[in-house]
């Protein structure tokens, strides 16, 4: 089926026409004025007279006399007489839509002609239909083995030949139009992932922004969470295929995990920025930032995907929960905790070790690994311990690296 384009201004016309020289106005005419409308059937009618190509390979010379009779008024025909000289004619016309293929020949026999198709992968795209005296059950076989769309012995009936040809062209033609169609949609649907995705992005660095913007310290911390996080998750997916990681689940948690702490906004500068030990009524109030990050997520959510969402909420609300039930905000315990959370939790804990805090200084690596293997700081699932212990040298170099450069200047 050809497919015409028309950019006419005031609206766009795509016109699609088959064989049968059906028209088609998929995305309507309406509403041009009537020389738009003229130039558009101007050109249906120009493209229809355009007849479409088929290739009659047959050594008896008479079988593609009647053939040749039989469609020349509907295609253009090409002549073969034998396999050698079908597929120099299969090379030179890409546009062929229909091979009608003997089987017995001088030369190269029609398998010949088969195998070099499915060598090129053009069986399924280009239809072939046997037209053979041959009655051997295993010679149809081989054939269909092939992928050949029909196969009719002679000696035929003209009209059926005619028929059953014009189907199998149509049906081919419907497909790849259909194969067009769907790869248009998925170029769109990938189009429109990528902007979904540029949004995320963009709400992800503004919101880190004002939390930088509040401390510098906490945004330097941003950064580092999502360099964790991705390697971490890289060893989950590695090592504990249950939880069933994709690439694309581990780039969006990663990106999400940036917004970990996004409720410290509300927190007040007196207590976020304290450079002491909190009072237990100031912890408190620290402990309610899971809560408040999630309030405002919900302001976002019409412009995120529910996927990415879902990790963004799940790793703000959850990522100081403990396996054991001993975090915050819910007392979750074990698996009822995200695995997006749970890696969130472990990386910030990290984090907050090697790094230094206005109410503590820098601890070493291997210090800070024993303090979370030994559990003073919370107690951690299993699967996330064995990844964070595979992960230590990536771990270590990442922090090397930032001692460093200063990213804070």
């Amino acid at each position: 089926m050809l497919r015409l384009f028309l950019n006419l201004s005031g609206g766009g016309c795509r016109v699609s026409y088959g064989k049968a020289g059906k028209f088609q106005n998929l995305w309507g005419l309406e509403g041009m004025d009537e020389q738009k409308i003229v130039i558009a059937e101007e050109e249906v009618n120009r493209t229809r007279t355009e007849k479409q190509k088929i290739l009659i390979v047959d050594d008896e010379e008479v079988n593609r006399v009647i053939l040749d009779n039989l469609f020349q008024d509907e295609y253009i025909t090409l002549q073969a007489g034998n396999g050698q000289e079908a597929i120099e004619q299969i090379k030179a016309n890409e546009d062929l839509v229909l091979v009608l293929l003997d089987i017995v020949m001088p030369q190269m026999d029609g398998f010949g002609v088969l195998e070099y198709m499915k060598s090129e992968d053009m069986i399924q795209h280009l239809p072939v239909i046997l037209i053979t005296s041959e009655t051997v059950r295993n010679s149809e076989d081989r054939a269909y083995a092939y992928g050949i769309a029909d196969v009719i012995h002679k000696p035929f009936y003209p009209d059926i030949v005619k028929r059953r040809a014009n189907n199998i062209v149509e049906l081919y033609q419907n497909k790849h139009n259909m194969e067009v169609r769907l790869k248009e949609q998925e170029i769109e649907i990938l189009s429109q992932q990528k902007k979904i995705q540029d949004n995320n992005e963009f709400m992800i660095d503004a919101l880190s922004s004002v939390v930088e913007f509040r401390s510098s310290e906490t945004g330097e911390h941003i950064r580092r969470i999502k360099y964790f996080t991705r390697i971490l998750l890289k060893y989950m997916e590695k090592y504990f295929p249950k939880y069933g990681l994709t690439k694309s689940q581990i780039d969006a948690i990663a990106r999400a995990s940036a917004l970990h702490d996004i409720g410290k906004i509300g927190i007040p500068d007196a207590i976020l920025l304290k450079p002491a030990r909190l009072t237990p009524e100031e912890f408190e109030v620290i402990k309610t930032h899971p809560v408040i990050g999630c309030d405002i997520l919900e302001k976002f959510r019409r412009t995120q995907t529910d996927e990415f969402y879902r990790y963004c909420y799940e790793i703000c609300r959850w990522h100081h929960e403990r396996w054991d039930g001993n975090g915050y905000p819910d007392h979750l315990v074990g698996d009822q905790i995200p695995i997006s959370a749970q890696i969130v939790s472990i990386v910030d804990v990290y984090d907050a070790l090697v790094s230094e805090r206005v109410y503590k200084g820098v601890y070493g690596n291997s210090l800070a690994y024993q303090m979370i293997l030994g559990g003073e700081c919370g107690q951690f699932s299993p699967d996330v311990i064995e990844c964070f212990q595979l992960a230590k040298e990536d771990f270590f170099n990442i922090v090397e690296v930032i001692k460093m450069f200063d990213f804070s200047n």
